[in-house]
């Protein structure tokens, strides 16, 4: 058994503190980090399941080149090398180098993102570098630089502990952050108040004592009336505003414009008056209030002006820089403010500067002693693949991120890589959807491989450290940029041999001239990141830094909280009200598309499910892609909960199984974010969602997509379980989840097989005519039952039926574990049911600890049990992340309402 290691969490931006050692028989063991003060020792199912993703099934182990015959043939690191730089200086000697771009992510590290961005603006002189956080971050960073004058979160998670109210606005947290989530419950415990203000009823609205369903986009006109309304009944700070602050007046009428009568406020949010003044008076009354937003308010073709709109409220109130209150954007990826810091983004430079100031360019020139520094903003995330599919950019670089899935009108992507002269991508899987349209593929480390750095939603800056060698030829993300560097000839820059040379690099430069202007002339840029108490890190000091939050003074310690003196990043020194017109999303639904798609995450997967997906604890509660809609919106389109549905847009369309989750208001829909071409036959909901963007932020409007749904008309429904993998390529719908020891598939087909016998036989690969095969079917209902058996055990199955309710599968899961079947377990397989109803867990609810669902619904009628504690008491469930809470308070309501039926 090795020594624990600590070490950062690589999924959302809470950024948990983990403990990760490897045990006696080789297997990753992973614990929340107690010393930690993100999440003090808490890890959600994602955190706690890491040890399960870092196999090597599936990783890019050795560089690959796409050859004449468009196939991949390994090559040597200085072959693909060689290609790159040959690629990158040929486009730029020929085209300029506005026409090469890079294509990042808040999965890098922050000494990969410096390196990167380094070389990009300061070497190639194009500010064409952009990153997948601007599809989720960038409405927040642009709101706070408006206003603050920087893009800074002012407070930290101690304020959770502090507040008396807590908003949550387009978040929902207990899925999404479900570490902070426990944070906020704790508050609430204490005698706290939880708002939540979301279109959907969520796991988060569980726990709210008011919850705001507002229609999708209307954020701006809920935000505006609650200024109004505070400052019409006295709730304003007036030594504040007047001492701290500017253009109050400007955004107190544009509020009052939109938003000055409470009654039309209501109308346009679909609230009742009621929920909205309680809602008013609540932020009124306490001051201690935070508000916490996410991509409900980030993804929007208005959410700067949301986030401005929130702002303006702490600002007219004066909660800001005070324990337990103030504005809060809670990050979505481990290293998104990371990314921020060393200039990640298109819009911004290096350390908090800015591409537009001359000052700033020339500090950071200076700094570097760089040949040349880009001037004018880069292209943001959607404007550069446009650029791409119009010739104007003809060479990318793609670290970390898998954007034909992830990018709206992703198919238009698709089409972009595939006119672009040269693709190279950075990964750690070799097969991703846009990995299949590379040209080059470079191996890099993985979590548990890399060593650096990351920055998490509280400016909390952690070391993600290695515990696992690094496996085949994959090189960490900034050795590779620093060796294409070298082969541009850019030697002198990128001399590292560390991650700890780039990080005390990156220190000083935040650092450098960071004061304000002085009367010598000399060139200054005050701001609030700095890292001038880090920049002289030994080596050893380094390996062994402990979380800090920055600022990080000279003495290295840090700054929990901002604005403390009621000093802000403008040149004034004062924030900013910023006016918000509010104004409704850029498409409207209409005859041909009536609904509005929402899209998001699940619980238990992550992004585009290349790490979460090799997990089998985090497959058992969502197995599959889903729409999830109003049952009388499904009624008008023709579907039934269970069966499969298409969901069209003027971009594309995609299909999923329908869903009545009992959350959504009639005329929306709701589909996750995560499954691709690797996991689903045709479900990437990217390629449905519309391409505007805010025109401010650049942050595209994934909340609010005009679709219809129809029926996807099958003969005939089914699933199957193998050992191994199964062909899909014949079947009109397949999704596939990794399992214990076996692979789990829903599949459909437009036609019945004529010979079920001899098409299961075929497809399952059993052509021994004396295999061990178990076989039902009742051609009058049209179900069908297949097993192979080797060596007593069950080595695969198939399932088919005219109807899409087919047996469970959790029970079916539960014989790949077993090193032989019984009798019984043959007859169950031809009955198609478990022998044993207690047996069948069923779909699993608490994935910390593997709890189905029927297990606590007998469990809270058997033991009488009446609260989630009850039941964590009794199977465990609950326990561990708290997740899945809301879940068990909704099963107790519903075994109760059974037993008094």
């Amino acid at each position: 058994m090795s020594a624990s290691v600590a070490t950062t969490c690589p999924y959302c931006g809470v950024g948990c503190g983990v403990l990760a050692r490897i045990d006696a028989d080789g297997e990753v063991n992973v614990a929340g980090d107690p010393a930690h003060g993100s999440n003090f020792g808490r890890l959600c199912v994602k955190g706690a399941a890491l040890g399960e993703t870092v196999d090597l099934h599936g990783r890019l182990l050795h560089p690959q080149m796409r050859g004449a015959d468009g196939t991949f043939h390994r090559a040597t690191w200085d072959e693909a090398l060689d290609r790159v730089a040959a690629g990158f200086r040929r486009v730029v000697d020929q085209h300029g180098p506005d026409a090469v771009a890079f294509y990042v992510s808040g999965q890098l590290l922050t000494e990969d993102y410096y390196v990167a961005n380094k070389l990009a603006k300061g070497y190639l002189g194009t500010a064409n570098i952009d990153t997948n956080s601007r599809l989720c971050m960038s409405s927040a960073v642009a709101g706070h630089k408006r206003a603050f004058g920087e893009d800074v979160v002012p407070g930290c998670y101690e304020d959770l502990d502090q507040a008396e109210l807590v908003v949550l606005i387009g978040s929902n947290t207990a899925w999404c952050h479900p570490v902070l989530f426990q944070r906020i419950t704790k508050a609430k415990e204490a005698g706290a108040t939880l708002v939540v203000i979301d279109p959907r009823f969520t796991a988060t609205c569980e726990s709210a004592d008011l919850h705001l369903p507002i229609k999708s986009g209307t954020d701006v006109w809920l935000f505006n009336g609650l200024l109004v309304f505070l400052f019409q009944h006295g709730v304003m700070d007036t030594n504040f505003v007047d001492a701290h602050t500017s253009e109050f007046n400007a955004a107190l009428a544009a509020a009052a414009a939109d938003a000055g009568d409470p009654a039309q406020v209501a109308r346009i949010c679909g609230v009742q008056l009621s929920d909205l003044l309680s809602f008013y008076r609540l932020v009124a009354r306490h001051e201690r209030t935070v508000s916490l937003f996410s991509q409900g308010v980030n993804q929007s073709s208005s959410g700067t002006d949301k986030v401005n709109s929130i702002i303006n409220c702490h600002l007219l109130t004066g909660r800001i820089g005070r324990p337990g209150m103030g504005p809060f954007s809670i990050t979505g990826q481990p290293n998104a403010m990371g990314g921020r810091e060393v200039g990640g983004l298109a819009n911004m430079l290096a350390a908090h500067m800015e591409l537009h100031e001359p000052v700033h360019r020339q500090i950071v020139q200076t700094f570097w002693s760089s040949p040349r520094i880009a001037s004018q903003p880069g292209l943001k995330a959607v404007a550069l693949f446009d650029a791409m599919l119009e010739g104007r950019v003809k060479a990318v670089w793609i670290m970390g991120t898998n954007p034909v899935v992830s990018l709206p009108d992703a198919d238009r992507a698709k089409r972009a890589l595939d006119s672009c002269e040269l693709v190279v991508c950075s990964d750690i899987v070799e097969r991703t959807d846009t990995n299949a349209h590379a040209h080059v593929l470079l191996p890099a480390l993985g979590w548990g491989e890399k060593n650096g750095t990351v920055t998490n939603s509280e400016r909390r800056i952690s070391r993600q450290r290695p515990f696992l060698p690094a496996p085949g030829e994959a090189l960490a993300d900034w050795r590779i940029i620093c060796e294409v560097a070298r082969r541009l000839g850019f030697e002198e820059g990128f001399g590292f041999e560390n991650p700890h040379d780039i990080f005390v690099e990156h220190a000083r430069l935040t650092a450098f001239l960071n004061h304000a202007p002085r009367s010598d002339g000399e060139p200054a840029a005050e701001r609030q990141l700095n890292l001038g108490g880090l920049a002289s890190l030994s080596l050893q000091a380094y390996d062994a830094l402990a979380p800090v939050q920055w600022p990080v003074c000279e003495d290295g310690a840090g700054t929990p909280r901002l604005f403390t003196d009621g000093r802000f990043g403008h040149a004034n020194g004062q924030a900013r009200f910023v006016p918000t017109a509010a104004r409704s999303p850029v498409h409207a639904t209409d005859r041909e598309y009536p609904l509005v798609l929402n899209t998001g995450r699940v619980r238990d997967q992550w992004h585009t499910m290349t790490r979460t997906g090799k997990s089998p604890k985090l497959a058992g509660h969502t197995s599959e892609p889903y729409v999830d809609m109003h049952p009388h919106d499904a009624l008008r389109s023709g579907v039934r909960e269970g069966e499969l549905a298409r969901v069209h847009s003027h971009w594309g369309a995609m299909v999923a199984r329908v869903r009545h989750g009992g959350g959504i208001l009639a005329g929306n829909v709701f589909v996750p974010i995560h499954w691709s071409d690797q996991f689903a036959s045709d479900a990437r909901v990217g390629g449905v969602v519309n391409p505007v963007v805010d025109p401010v932020s650049g942050e595209p409007e994934f909340k609010h997509t005009p679709v219809r749904v129809e029926p996807f008309l099958v003969r005939w429904y089914g699933f199957a379980f193998g050992r191994r993998a199964l062909p899909t390529s014949e079947l009109s719908y397949w999704t596939v989840i990794r399992g214990d020891r076996f692979l789990r598939y829903e599949i459909a087909h437009r036609e019945r097989p004529k010979d079920c016998h001899a098409w299961a036989r075929t497809w399952l690969d059993v052509h021994d005519e004396n295999a061990d095969w178990l076989e039902h079917e009742d051609q009058g209902t049209g179900v069908y039952r297949a097993a192979h058996v080797v060596d007593g055990r069950i080595e695969s199955c198939v399932f088919l039926s005219a109807r899409p309710d087919l047996p469970s599968r959790h029970w079916l899961a539960s014989l790949f574990a077993r090193e032989a079947l019984t009798d019984a377990d043959r007859l169950a397989l031809l009955a198609g049911e478990s022998p044993d109803a207690i047996a069948d867990a069923g779909p699993v609810v608490c994935s910390c600890f593997g709890v189905g669902r029927n297990t606590i619904t007998e469990a809270i009628r058997s033991k009488g049990l009446e609260t989630p504690a009850g039941i964590t008491a009794v199977l465990r469930a609950g326990g561990n992340c708290g997740s899945c809470v809301p879940e068990l308070r909704r099963l107790i309501v519903e075994a109760h309402a059974e037993v008094d039926a």
